[in-house]
């Protein structure tokens, strides 16, 4: 499986953050370090990858994705054999202004009830050592190759 992602970066203060978007559901309801995540998702072979981390982005934020310039920052594969592939990108969104799609789960696991739940439940921008901190920890590479590509380390 292959996903794609926007990481979103700006400059506040003197100082570089990025935004981050964190899981909607029960599985992720009280996990808060080490759970925030690029806003990304899977795509398809007729997508291109590129495409598809815009649309994800708009998809879980409700925010319009920057029209760029998108700078790649690679792909990285996660510890559940996945391929996530992120570009960054200047812009903004207010984290107190997102609406994101849901997804449909059986919760509990087990239990034949299916809810709705937010694909993302929240979001917010952090300075990157505190990034560093919240992201899933197969997605911190990324902050990495980044904060090299800003001469920010």
């Amino acid at each position: 499986m292959r996903s794609a992602g926007l990481l979103l970066h700006r400059v506040r203060d003197g100082k570089h953050e990025v935004f981050l978007v964190h899981p909607g559901g029960p599985f992720w309801k009280n996990k808060d370090l080490g759970a925030w995540s690029i806003p990304k998702g899977e795509f398809d072979r007729g997508e291109g990858a590129l495409e598809a981390a815009q649309r994800e982005f708009k998809e879980e934020t409700g925010c319009d994705p920057p029209a760029g310039p998108f700078a790649p920052l690679g792909a990285i594969t996660q510890p559940s054999g996945k391929i996530v592939e992120v570009w960054s990108v200047r812009g903004d969104c207010d984290p107190d202004q997102i609406r994101s799609n849901t997804v449909t789960l059986e919760w509990p696991p087990g239990s034949g009830r299916k809810r709705e739940y937010p694909e993302v439940d929240r979001a917010g921008w952090f300075e990157l050592p505190e990034a560093h901190r919240r992201i899933l920890k197969g997605q911190r590479g990324f902050l990495t190759t980044l904060e090299r590509a800003l001469g920010a380390t």
